[in-house]
Parts: C-alpha cells; sequence; structure tokens
C-alpha cells in the first residue's frame, strides 16, 4: 500500500518551492493520504505495539514505499496521544489520535476530541498463564522438525515479523524476527476481515441479524435496499467501490480523507445488480461493521443512517465498541487484539486488528474448531463451513464469510489457483492481508499456520511453499 498511495506526490512537491503558502493551506488530497497514512501507523505502533515512533517511520512508512515518504516527518505527543504527520515540516499536515480499547484512528476533520470519545476500558477475563500449554497458555509443545523449517530464510519470506503452527490444537513451532517477540502486536490488515464476519455471525447466533435480511437502505424505492446481508458478506453487493491503491480511490479515500468511513461507503451507487458481480471492497466490511454494531446496541440496522448522528457517545456506544473485546477476544485469551475504530466510532473492521501472533493464531483455531472454545459454541453451528463455500461470481477464490479460499497469488496468472503448483489439501482455506499476512488454516490436518510481517506484493513471495513444507513433516 506504502508504495502506491503517493505515487504522484513526486510532481507536486516538486513545485513546492514555488508555492509552499498554497500547499501548506490546501495541501492535495494524496499528500493528505499520504501523511493521514503515515501519522496512522505511526500512532497505532506507538501506542498499541510500543515501539520506537522514528523506527516506524523509517522500516515501515518510508522503507517499503515510494520515495517521497522520506520527506515525512512525525511529531508524537505522548501526553495527548496524538501523532502528527507533514511533508517537508509543512504540508499534508495528518493526524492520529489514540483512544483505550480502540486504538488510533486519522482524524482528516481535525476533530481530535471528538474522534478521542470512542473508548473503552478492557478487562481481561483471564490471561494465558506461561505454565500451561496453549491455547489457554503459552507453553509450546516444540517440533523440530517443523521449528526447522520456520528458520529457513525461503520459507519465512522476506520481512517476517512472526509465525506460529499450530498442530491438533498445540503450538508446535513459533519464530519472530529480531526487535519482534510473543509480546508484540502485529497489524493483520485485511485479515481483520474474517475477524468481522466472525462478529456478524456471532450476531446471527443472538438472533439480532440474519443472512437474508436487507433493507438495509432505506430511501424509498431504492435499489441498494434489495442489498442482503449474504451479498455483503460475500462482496456481491453490487455498490460501486474502487479498492485500487495507486491514486486518491474510494479505499485510500475512506481510510485517510474520512471521518466517518461507513457514511462514505453507505452512500456508494448501485454498480450491479445485487449478487450478479464480485468486487473485492475494504468498504463493504465497514459497511458489516456497522450493521453489527448497530444491531448489537438495538438500533435500526440501516447502513445510510449515522452511526453516532453527532451526539455523544454514551453507555451504549461503550459496550459496542468492547463487544469484541468481551464476546470474542477474552473468552479466547486474545487480550492483545485491539479493532481500530475511525474518527466516527465506526470498527474499521476491514483492515484495522492488531494482535500477537499467538493470538492471530487462537482465532485461527477458532475457526478450524467451527466456532467452538473450550466446548462452547459461540458462532451458529455450520456457520464456519458456509464462510468457506465459494462465491460463485469470484472465480472461486472467494468465500461467502469474508475468507479466502486462494492463498497470496505471487506470480500465479489472473484465474488460476495459486495453491494447485504446491499441492495442498483440497480443504485449505486463508485469511489474507496486505503486506505478506496470513492464515492457512487445514481442518483435515488440524493444521493452523501464521505468518505475519512486511512484505511487499512486488516480492512475490508466497507462503504456500511453508505451508506445504509443514504439512509434509508433520504426515504420520
Amino acid at each position: 500500500m506504502t508504495s502506491k498511495l503517493v505515487l504522484a506526490a513526486a510532481a507536486v512537491l516538486a513545485v513546492a518551492a514555488g508555492g509552499a503558502a498554497t500547499l501548506a493551506i490546501r495541501p492535495p488530497e494524496l499528500l493528505k493520504v499520504g501523511a493521514n497514512y503515515g501519522a496512522k501507523i505511526v500512532c497505532s505502533n506507538v501506542f498499541i505495539a510500543g515501539r520506537d515512533a522514528q523506527a516506524v517511520l523509517a522500516d515501515d512508512v518510508q522503507a517499503p514505499g515510494n520515495p517521497v515518504l522520506k520527506h515525512l516527518d512525525v511529531r508524537v505527543d505522548q501526553e495527548r496521544k496524538t501523532v502528527r504527520a507533514q511533508f517537508l515540516g509543512f504540508m499534508g499536515d495528518g493526524m492520529a489520535v489514540y483512544r483505550p480499547g480502540t486504538g488510533c484512528a486519522a482524524v482528516p476533520d481535525g476533530d481530535v476530541a471528538r474522534a478521542a470519545q470512542y473508548q473503552f476500558n478492557p478487562i481481561k477475563i483471564w490471561a494465558p498463564s506461561p505454565n500451561v500449554p496453549w491455547p489457554t497458555g503459552s507453553q509450546a509443545e516444540n517440533n523440530p522438525t517443523v521449528q526447522a523449517l520456520l528458520e529457513q530464510e525461503a520459507l519465512a519470506g522476506p520481512g517476517m515479523r512472526g509465525m506460529a503452527v499450530i498442530h491438533r490444537g498445540r503450538l508446535v513451532a513459533q519464530r519472530y524476527a529480531t526487535g519482534f517477540n510473543a509480546a508484540t502486536p502485529l497489524l493483520g490488515w485485511s485479515m481483520t476481515k474474517t475477524v468481522t464476519a466472525a462478529l456478524v455471525g456471532m450476531q446471527i447466533a443472538d438472533g439480532k441479524l440474519s443472512l437474508q435480511q436487507s433493507g438495509f437502505w432505506t430511501g424509498a424505492q431504492d435499489q441498494r435496499a434489495g442489498i442482503t446481508l449474504a451479498q455483503l458478506m460475500s462482496m456481491s453487493s453490487g455498490l460501486r467501490y474502487n479498492e485500487g491503491y495507486g491514486d486518491v480511490s474510494d479505499v485510500t479515500r475512506m481510510l485517510y480523507l474520512e471521518p466517518d468511513m461507513a457514511a462514505f461507503t453507505a452512500a456508494q451507487t448501485l454498480e450491479h445488480a445485487p449478487g450478479s458481480q464480485w468486487n473485492y471492497s475494504s468498504g463493504t466490511t465497514v459497511l458489516l461493521s456497522r450493521l453489527w454494531q448497530r444491531a448489537a446496541a438495538g438500533e435500526s440496522g440501516a447502513a445510510d443512517a449515522s452511526a453516532s448522528n453527532g451526539a455523544t457517545p454514551g453507555a451504549t456506544s461503550a459496550l459496542t465498541l468492547a463487544l469484541p473485546h468481551n464476546r470474542l477476544f477474552a473468552p479466547l485469551g486474545m487480550n492483545s487484539a485491539v479493532i481500530e475504530a475511525d474518527a466516527r466510532g465506526n470498527l474499521v473492521g476491514s483492515s484495522y486488528m492488531y494482535a500477537t501472533t499467538l493470538d492471530w493464531a487462537r482465532f485461527g483455531q477458532f475457526l478450524l474448531q467451527d466456532g467452538v472454545w473450550q466446548g462452547k459454541r459461540m458462532l451458529p453451528e455450520g456457520f464456519v463451513e458456509a464462510m468457506q463455500q465459494a462465491v460463485p461470481a469470484s472465480g472461486g477464490q472467494y468465500g461467502q464469510g469474508q475468507l479466502w479460499r486462494w492463498g497470496p497469488s505471487g506470480d500465479t496468472p489472473e484465474g488460476q489457483n495459486p495453491d494447485t503448483r504446491f499441492q495442498l489439501p483440497a480443504d485449505t482455506y486463508w485469511m489474507e492481508g496486505h503486506d505478506g499476512q496470513s492464515i492457512a488454516i487445514i481442518p483435515s490436518q488440524q493444521l493452523v499456520v501464521v505468518r505475519l510481517g512486511l512484505t511487499p506484493h512486488r516480492l512475490l513471495y508466497q507462503p504456500q511453499a511453508l505451508v506445504a513444507a509443514v504439512v509434509k513433516a508433520l504426515r504420520p
């Protein structure tokens, strides 16, 4: 993402000397996208992951991105819990603020006080013990053969930061890059989408949502009113949405220029008949977050209504923001997990979940167990299986519940399953995120393989080779 967000900014900076005052007052949108992106990434990694701001700027924002990003500076205010980012010290003026429980939000409208209201106090229900085997503890049952595979750089891939292998419910191998460890929360990017699907499933289990439900747009004769929850879940809503990252597109505008991400997406027009086309859309998942949040709060399920109607968040809002922690993360022992909210309290379920490698593994194991944890069913029976069913319009690559049936593409020709040449088991399915985040889940092998890092797509790394080697090593 960073290599494309400010692709055209070089031309803007080239004229900065002749128009500095104008650029400072009204910077081009692309510069604002870059500045808000930088502020947001640094904020999250400083206040959630406990990393050094300048190291994050250099390693996470500048190193994998366009050279223009080297002109981006950040300033952290530890007292106000804010980060400001500017190009050349005066352009772009990106801002982000940290809130307990809901992490950092970009604040494109500058209203830090309003954005800061969306928070809650996370309470640990239980903490994994270091003296108890994973998953109720953190103790590993090391498999030397599998551990040796994780130590191979070609299998781990460039930019690896954390890996874990779970076999038959036990942690058998893990590895971390220098500067990272088992306690470091890492960004999952679009792996967050699958977590959002589970949160939708919990509202279905509560009887507050149903997959065939529609009417989320309330305007008279609004054709979007026919869009069902199932179509949103399967990225087949028909809504116009550009997921491209090469300019100020729908997705970059939503993430870095819009304080209310869900309202922005809800305003998109209908481009195709619902269910007829597949279109990967982060905006769709932010809409799903709004819908389950409103359903959990007992409010109208309308997607086109403001999440807060301009009001100060009250107890209900705080309880809703806390629901992922209280109902999902805490029971699983995922105490590090945070889904960040935007500047209007929409949980950014498309992109912004941080968790440690082992907590991401806990969620993968939760799916492997069909939404059951410690004997308690938390998702409707059969819901995880339904998530895996192919969306016909996707050509078979995407499932009906915000997950992938194919692994990362690498240099595989479009339309071909990239898993085929690695001979992975047919029931393999994936959680995938930008810059090399992946969780492979293989029910037939009782296997979960987590790989996190910062690996730009241009490097064409594919975790399938690692997963295939692990499968082979664990066969009887």
